[in-house]
Parts: C-alpha cells; sequence; structure tokens
C-alpha cells in the first residue's frame, strides 16, 4: 500500500499498442476492426457498437463521431476535429486523443482503463456516472468539465484549464487536480478524495466556509 506521502499514485498510462503499418478503411456501424485506420473522414460518422482494436483515427474533420457502446482497444486518435464525439457506454483500454478541437466529447457511463487527452481544445467533457481508472488529461482547455457521479482512480491533469468543473457526487481516488486552472467547482465539497494545491485551497476557501455554514466577514 502506498504511504500518504506517495500519493496521489500517478496515472499508469502507456501508449496505444498499433503495428508500423495500418491498412485503410471505411467506418461501420457494428464493425469488427482490427489493425486499420480511419483517416480523412467527415460528415457523420457512425462507428457505434464496433469493436477497434489496434486503429488509428487521423486528420477527421467529422460533424459527428458516433462510439455508443463501442469496445476501444489500442485506439490513438490524431487531430481530430468534431463537433460532437458521442463515447456513451463505451469500453476503453487504451485510448490517446491527441491535437485538435472537439465541441462535446461524451464518455457517460464509460468503464475506462487508461486514457490520455493531449494538446485538445474542448468545449465540453462529461464523464458523468463513468467509471474511470488511470487517465492523463495534459495541455487541454476545457469550458466545462463534468463529473458528476464519476467513480475516478489514479487521474492527473498537467497544465490544463476549465471554465467550470462539476464534481457533483464524484468519487475520486488519487486524483490530482493541481494541475488543472478552473474558474470555478459547482460543489466545492464533492472534491473529497482529491488533491489540490495550497494556491487551489486558498482561492476556493470562500467556497469551503460557504458549504460548511461559516459566515465570513471582514
Amino acid at each position: 500500500m502506498a504511504k500518504k506521502t506517495d500519493r496521489p499514485i500517478r496515472p499508469r498510462v502507456s501508449a496505444p499498442d498499433l503495428p508500423a503499418r495500418l491498412a485503410d478503411a471505411v467506418p461501420r456501424r457494428h464493425g469488427d476492426e482490427h489493425q486499420v485506420r480511419f483517416a480523412g473522414l467527415s460528415g457523420s460518422v457512425d462507428l457505434a457498437h464496433s469493436a477497434l482494436e489496434e486503429c488509428a483515427i487521423e486528420d477527421a474533420a467529422v460533424d459527428a463521431l458516433d462510439l455508443l457502446g463501442a469496445t476501444l482497444i489500442d485506439v490513438d486518435v490524431r487531430d481530430l476535429r468534431a463537433a460532437s464525439v458521442s463515447a456513451r457506454d463505451t469500453t476503453i483500454r487504451r485510448l490517446r486523443i491527441s491535437g485538435g478541437r472537439i465541441g462535446s466529447l461524451d464518455l457517460t457511463s464509460a468503464r475506462i482503463a487508461e486514457f490520455e487527452l493531449r494538446d485538445v481544445r474542448i468545449d465540453y467533457l462529461t464523464l458523468g456516472g463513468a467509471r474511470g481508472e488511470d487517465i492523463l488529461i495534459s495541455g487541454c482547455a476545457i469550458r466545462a468539465l463534468d463529473l458528476p457521479q464519476a467513480a475516478l482512480t489514479r487521474v492527473a491533469f498537467e497544465d490544463c484549464r476549465a471554465d467550470e468543473v462539476d464534481p457533483r457526487g464524484l468519487r475520486a481516488a488519487d486524483v490530482d487536480l493541481r494541475g488543472l486552472d478552473a474558474g470555478s467547482f459547482l460543489d466545492v465539497m464533492s472534491l473529497r478524495g482529491v488533491t489540490l494545491s495550497p494556491f487551489q485551497v486558498e482561492r476556493l476557501a470562500p467556497a469551503f466556509a460557504a458549504a460548511a455554514g461559516i459566515d465570513v466577514r471582514d
């Protein structure tokens, strides 16, 4: 068991394990794809209920990417530009999304093991009800981050910012928020189990006091 001084434990994230060459493929609903590449996608892309293993999605500019109920194992997504990505009820093991911009990234009720978001601009990111471990979010700008009823273990933010964070009902273990510059938290009492810096705690002191029923006056 890790000592208190060793906490929070860092996420154990590794790059997707992909072969040197990938065959080009066309996305399809309920597909079963192995070692393929989807390149230059546009419009609305339907990969709902698909199984993708050792695959890449590259240089896509889409209105919608539907991954509802999909299984993603060793998947690398690069420079994705999408108005919306629906990944509700997905099963994820080693997924990396790097670069690009996403309007809405919906991971509601996802089951996540090893997930990396790097250098992505996201208007709305939700992990509502998700069960996730080993998640690294680095260099991302997020307008609204929703975590209601999520159960998260070994999660870290690095050089990220968010305008608003909703942690209501969050169950956190080794969740490191020191690298997240958040404009506001909707419910500071739901931050139990996270790690904050002294500066963050100082900024949140009025909210903590209000939540505890303390009237602070000059």
